[in-house]
């Protein structure tokens, strides 16, 4: 290293350079920490939404799988003989009879449906599940005859009833199940794709192309609907 030369002594031209190579650090330091700030960790609010989920899982429970009703679109069928004219959605419906004193009260049991399809092609026999639990810790009986629990289809603004599973069904049959707190039954359908009124009145009518939805019920018990088309 050059020894100072100059006028002053050298111990100051030694603490100059020093402040000055000081000085360097100082702004290489601060250099390197703005460089590593602007590419630094992700906050990004995508990164920081990530959150863990938890899974909501049903009690096991167990369920009876039974077909209720077939539709074969002749009068008398199981499920669906005559029918005519779809009705208007404002008009009375096959009756929601309320569960009979001693059975499970409506308010204990959940009814869901669904359709095995979201779209069927024109002649081809759309088929409902309607799922029965019993959303309550005690242990009851209730009637599920197919004449009680029915799927309904209504166009899909919902200003159409189209065919009720229990239109034609003979309702003098009984089928007392007994249902455990949290215990299942379910129940097939299958439509014709034909219209039906109640008492298997008038003629039985293919129901165009379109949108439609179903509904499953049960006493005075109404599932969502699940919408479903007919191509």
């Amino acid at each position: 290293m050059h020894h100072p030369t100059g006028p002053l002594p050298p111990e100051i031209y030694w603490r100059r350079r020093a402040l000055a190579i000081g000085v360097v650090l100082v702004v290489l330091i601060l250099l390197v920490w703005f460089v590593s700030s602007l590419g630094g960790g992700d906050d990004s609010p995508a990164a920081e939404s990530a959150a863990s989920t938890g899974t909501l899982t049903a009690p096991t429970t167990s369920a009876g799988a039974t077909t209720s009703a077939i539709d074969t679109g002749d009068p008398g069928s199981a499920g669906g003989g005559g029918g005519g004219p779809a009705t208007p959605a404002g008009e009375p419906l096959t009756s929601a009879v309320p569960a009979p004193p001693g059975q499970c009260p409506d308010q204990a049991l959940a009814i869901t449906v669904s359709a095995d399809k979201p779209t069927y092609v024109a002649g081809e026999e759309p088929g409902f599940a309607i799922v029965i639990t019993n959303i309550s810790t005690t242990p009851c009986e209730r009637d599920l005859a197919p004449g009680l629990q029915q799927a309904i289809v209504y166009t899909l603004d919902g200003q159409t009833r189209v065919w009720s599973s229990a239109d034609c069904y003979p309702n003098d049959q009984t089928d007392v199940k007994r249902l455990e707190g949290g215990k299942q039954e379910v129940y097939t359908v299958k439509w014709s794709a034909k219209t039906s009124e109640p008492d298997c009145a008038g003629e039985r009518l293919p129901v165009p192309p379109g949108a439609y939805h179903v509904v499953g019920r049960l006493g005075t018990l109404n599932s969502a609907p699940v919408p479903f088309n007919i191509g």
